[in-house]
């Protein structure tokens, strides 16, 4: 739907220095995020980490010409054709639109919130009611202050129904969500420890959520959880209350039992009266609780719905991330098969964009037909390869009967086929290479195969890393610091260990100030694979000067024969200014001047012109224990006194950095110019402060299980000795692959099915034995070695060693597979 620029001043309620006439239908609050720029209207948000009004000299130049702000500065006032609506507040400017675009539409609309299964209820939702309902939802979990008005953006005429999630992290939050999305239908999935930490209690997080009710007519939820149960009855909700029950067969949906089978289960429930038997592809309980509320939901808002039981068999299981893989021929895989609307479309293709890890690969987009989209064809595929064009696509592989009918509106490299089995099929499949490749459609299409057969075929145990961890912990420490400080993400030793090229590429995307690698060559492959933030080499070597300069790569000086050296090469070169940080030894004895050096270094500095100090800095050693504080507030003072005199002596000002990531968490106001953010970046509190997000999880799978008598050994030398009789677990990892040998003989432990499981003898190079008796475990089974549910540095404590090592021990030879959810 489209609003003038007039309207949507109006509605927002802001000033403005002039106005020309335009028309928007995009809101975008990411310059990264760009499609149409002539329709789009730019949010300018402020942060604690960013300022959006930093990109609209960027976004201007791509052509947009709508602008929302929170102030104008002389660079706007040339831009003589925009248009800049001046709010107090962008944020909240952009919830005002959504409010008032929510108020056209007087539809049934569902609201979920809840700590778990927000996503995956909305999903199923839509699996079970598409063919009734012309629905409109939150593109994957868009539930933030931000994603909920992106998603109740998309409400149009055409839609029947609308699907939301709304999440919180902060007290105050859903009172703003509220009026945004105005379900009239609510369900809560259930409650946990997700964003506790802001909370005083679970019962006050559950308050604020249940705000989202207030205006409902009817609100569904699990009427077994007593904590969710009486929250509704003190929010004075109960009347609106429709609970299902495994207890109560006097509430409107009561299930009578659940029978679980190897595949799927039997929920046999009562309602209206009838008996029902509905069979689901599920056996886990959370799949089973979210189908649950599911067929509550359908039994209020249309209950002949339920009778197609059919349906409820054909439920697919809802993939929560997008996986980036290394495929065959040095292709990258991006496997999103989550949803195929057009919404869903242009987020894959922002994030395939962000993953291009050189200019020499061809994107290659593989879409099926998008279904249910309640948009004739034509038109849709109009706007599909508008945006693919825009997105800078280079190849298209559509796959279904609509695809194959519009194929001329594509117009870049394309392809068409009826099935997917025709596409495997043809010789076109044997030919990718060097290609970044986003695999997109519909679960009817079964694209699984595809990727299945695009995927490199490496060792069965892999490290998963999630990027979107990695996000939310830099953005952690980024709020401990004042807006104007910089920040250094350490990625040396192959991003400790779990792959530097996609952490650094996510780094960049979300404009980390430095990176900093151990060698230059390190350096030199980031650059090969498309970084081009500054890099800074910890441990240049005289060896690698060539590396250095050809690649730009910032080296770190700590010796007068490391500065002459690279004086004499920079004057060898021709080059003026180029940039080096000087390490500065305040007590840690390992590299850098002393204080003592500084007015020789300065001399040095002053008396040629081929370098430039860019930043000058010092290594803490003891910042993660109270015990070493006199020590550490000494390295700082000593270092400000070097810091100062080097800066003086040069005669130009110079960044200044000390703290590393217990630095961060504990000496703040220290801050200086600049930090240096290391293993927390990776999930490990270096102080052990909470609120860090798990970024690795190593796991792997039984390949074998067997029953062991009493009094059998396992293993190599006889050292894994039964004691009664027992089911053995054969996995495939080993100290080949990282796993300590000194794990062995029921040190170590792992994970199954949330239940601890011990070594058993001696870990071989290439597999370990577990116990697993008394758990329900089979050949295929998961197994996780560290993670969420077995933190790393638990390992690390039993090994008498520290997170770095478990890290940068993992074998190359163990696939990393990336994700963002």
């Amino acid at each position: 739907m489209e609003y003038s620029i007039k309207e949507i001043a109006e509605i927002i309620a802001a000033t403005y220095p002039k106005l020309k006439d335009s028309t928007i239908s995009i809101l975008l609050t990411d310059s990264r995020s760009l499609s149409f720029p002539e329709q789009s209207l730019f949010f300018a948000l402020k942060t604690k980490t960013n300022d959006g009004h930093k990109y609209i000299k960027e976004l201007y130049k791509l052509r947009v010409r709508n602008f929302v702000v929170s102030e104008m500065s002389p660079d706007f006032e040339k831009m003589k054709d925009a248009n800049f609506l001046i709010v107090k507040d962008t944020v909240r400017a952009l919830q005002k639109l959504a409010i008032f675009h929510r108020k056209r539409f007087n539809i049934p609309v569902i609201g979920i919130t809840g700590s778990n299964g927000k996503t995956v209820v909305k999903e199923f939702l839509y699996q079970l009611l598409h063919t009734e309902f012309n629905i409109v939802r939150s593109p994957r979990s868009y539930n933030s202050q931000l994603g909920v008005p992106l998603s109740i953006w998309q409400m149009s005429d055409k839609n029947t129904l609308g699907i939301f999630e709304a999440g919180i992290s902060q007290p105050d939050e859903m009172e703003r969500l509220q009026p945004i999305i105005a379900p009239t239908i609510g369900i809560i999935t259930n409650i946990g420890e997700a964003h506790q930490e802001n909370f005083i209690s679970i019962k006050q997080k559950l308050q604020e959520k249940l705000m989202l009710f207030k205006d409902c007519e009817a609100i569904i939820y699990d009427g077994d959880d007593t904590v969710i149960a009486n929250s509704i009855e003190a929010a004075c909700l109960s009347h609106k209350a429709i609970a299902w029950s495994h207890t109560d067969s006097e509430a409107p949906l009561y299930i009578s039992s659940i029978e679980k089978m190897a595949h799927q289960s039997i929920i046999r429930c009562t309602t209206l009266g009838f008996d029902r038997f509905i069979t689901i592809p599920f056996t886990d309980d959370a799949s089973i609780e979210n189908v649950l509320h599911c067929i509550a939901l359908m039994l209020y808002l249309k209950p002949t719905s339920v009778n197609n039981e059919a349906r409820f068999t054909k439920l697919e299981p809802v993939a929560m991330r997008l996986d980036v893989k290394q495929g065959i021929n040095n292709c990258l895989l991006i496997n999103d098969t989550y949803n195929s609307d057009i919404n869903s479309l242009d987020i894959a293709l922002d994030f395939q964009q962000s993953r291009m890890v050189s200019r020499e690969m061809k994107r290659t987009l593989i879409l099926s037909d998008i279904l249910q989209s309640g948009t004739l064809p034509k038109s849709l595929y109009k706007k599909v390869a508008d945006m693919v064009q825009r997105k800078k696509v280079d190849r298209i592989i559509g796959i279904g009967k609509d695809m194959v009918t519009f194929g001329d509106t594509f117009n870049i490299e394309k392809e068409f086929y009826n099935t997917t089995t025709e596409f495997i099929n043809s010789s076109s499949f044997k030919n990718f290479n060097n290609e970044l490749i986003l695999i997109k459609g519909s679960r009817h299409f079964h694209f699984e195969q595809i990727s299945d057969l695009l995927e490199k075929k490496v060792h069965e145990t892999i490290l998963e890393v999630n990027l979107d961890a990695i996000v939310h912990n830099f953005n952690y420490y980024r709020s401990k610091l004042k807006p104007e400080t910089k920040m250094v993400c350490m990625v040396k030793a192959f991003g400790y260990g779990i792959g530097s090229y996609e952490l650094a590429k996510t780094l960049q995307e979300h404009r980390c100030d430095y990176l900093a690698v151990a060698v230059a060559d390190e350096g030199a492959e980031l650059r090969k694979e498309g970084i081009s933030i500054p890099i800074i080499v910890m441990n240049p070597e005289f060896s690698s000067l060539n590396v250095l300069f050809e690649n730009q790569l910032e080296p770190e000086v700590y010796s007068f024969r490391m500065l002459d050296a690279f004086i004499r090469e920079t004057e060898k070169r021709g080059i003026t200014s180029y940039p080096i940080h000087i390490k500065i030894d305040t007590g840690m004895h390992r590299l850098g001047f002393e204080l003592g050096d500084i007015p020789l270094l300065c001399e040095r500095i002053k008396g040629q012109s081929g370098i430039v100090v860019r930043s000058v800095f010092s290594h803490l050693a003891g910042s993660d224990s109270d015990e070493f504080d006199d020590f550490t507030l000494s390295q700082i003072e000593l270092f400000t006194q070097a810091a100062k005199a080097l800066e003086e002596g040069c005669e130009y000002k110079i960044i200044k950095h000390i703290l590393n990531s217990a630095g961060i968490e504990r000496f703040a106001e220290h801050q200086k110019d600049m930090v240096r953010l290391g293993i927390s970046l990776y999930g490990v509190s270096a102080s052990g402060q909470k609120g860090l997000h798990n970024v690795s999880t190593l796991r792997t799978s039984i390949l074998q299980i067997r029953n062991v008598p009493a009094g059998s050994t396992v293993g190599y030398s006889r050292r894994g000795k039964i004691e009664h009789d027992s089911r053995i677990a054969i996995i495939p990892i080993g100290y080949a692959d990282g796993l300590n040998r000194r794990l062995s003989c029921g040190v170590g432990e792992v994970v199954i099915k949330g239940k601890r499981c011990p070594i058993v003898g001696n870990i071989c190079m290439d597999t370990c034995m577990i116990d697993i008796t008394g758990i329900d475990a089979h050949e295929g089974d998961s197994v996780i070695i560290f993670g969420e549910e077995l933190p790393v540095s638990e390992l690390a404590e039993k090994l008498g060693t520290i997170p770095y090592e478990i890290f940068t021990s993992i074998s190359p030879r163990v696939k990393r597979v990336y994700f963002r959810e």
